[in-house]
């Protein structure tokens, strides 16, 4: 074999070793500047390839001829097909988003959006969350369970009022949903549900240590109505009650962060308002708070909470590149 045969043929096992990360593509540099270093006379150039709407890269290397001309080296390490051809199928004009490592079709946010349920975020926020999840499980490999798969089926099929084989299967057709295409999309619900569950149990403790008075016990009733009123007792609010327009009373045991912000530090017997809020005039009285304990219950609301706070501090870090074109 030639000298310059041997330079393709190490050239080739170079650009294998490649990592195809966008965040590692300096590194990739550096290798292919200290390979193309002990060969000078090759002129050589590493040519990256960023692919649009995705963190995998591409990689060529330029090769000077010894009887002229730049001889192009690839090697695809999947299928074969030189990213040039690739590319020219426009293969990413489906991409919707990019999220740090993860890259997310319009077909895939699609399917996902099925299985998202929060009312106080919109879809791109969701959407958002699930590929900073999908980022936290790239190197999970940890079999599945056919319980934790059960479990995400059931949740899923609940939430959808799919409560028997009929209505589930009448669901697949109207979506275009194989059985194998359900069992694909159920487990990546559950890993995600896994992961989530694992992160709350853990983050759960410490959050209910730092935020105690938060998870206390309280019962209150609390009145919101278009009128302004004023009550100095729980008697009073309810011997006014006839006189409100549209006055609606919720009487209750509550999270203490899950009240009317101007109750939830109100010790008991205490009487707040008439305070303005968005729907009108709120006031109310706390009757009992207990303190928090670190119970079961007590510890799972404060593992979602403790989760809610660490995935909006997840968002707020991510690169996120939305694909509109």
């Amino acid at each position: 074999m030639s000298d310059f045969g041997m330079a393709v043929e190490s050239g080739v096992r170079l650009l294998r070793s490649l990592p195809r990360r966008r965040p590692d593509v300096e590194e990739a540099r550096r290798t292919a500047a200290a390979w193309a270093a002990e060969r000078p006379g090759l002129s050589a150039q590493l040519v990256v390839d960023v692919r649009p709407g995705t963190p995998v890269v591409d990689y060529d290397l330029l090769l000077a001829h010894p009887e002229g001309g730049t001889v192009a080296v690839s090697a695809p390490p999947e299928d074969g097909v030189p990213w040039l051809v690739d590319h020219s199928t426009h293969w990413a004009a489906g991409g919707l988003v990019t999220v740090d490592d993860v890259h997310l079709s319009v077909a895939q946010a699609l399917t996902m959006l099925r299985s998202l349920s929060r009312r106080d975020a919109t879809p791109y926020e969701e959407i958002v969350d699930q590929c900073v999840i999908l980022n936290e499980l790239l190197d999970d490999d940890e079999p599945l369970t056919p319980g934790d798969l059960q479990v995400a089926a059931d949740e899923f099929r609940r939430g959808r009022g799919l409560l028997d084989r009929a209505s589930t299967l009448a669901w697949l057709e109207e979506v275009g949903m194989s059985g194998e295409m359900f069992e694909t999309y159920i487990s990546g619900i559950a890993r995600r549900r896994r992961f989530r569950r694992r992160k709350e149990s853990e983050l759960g403790p410490g959050y209910l240590a730092a935020h105690r008075a938060d998870f206390d016990r309280v019962r209150a009733v609390w009145v919101v109505s278009a009128d302004r009123y004023a009550a100095s007792s729980p008697q009073d609010l309810l011997v006014l009650l006839p006189e409100l327009r549209e006055a609606r009373v919720i009487v209750g045991e509550r999270l203490a962060r899950e009240l009317p912000a101007e109750l939830r530090g109100a010790p008991a017997g205490a009487v707040v308002g008439p305070c303005e809020s968005e729907e009108g005039y709120l006031s109310g009285t706390v009757l009992e708070r207990r303190p928090a304990e670190d119970d079961a219950e007590t510890l799972a609301a404060a593992g979602r909470a403790a989760f809610a706070e660490w995935l909006a501090g997840r968002r707020r870090q991510a690169r996120i590149e939305w694909h509109w074109s």
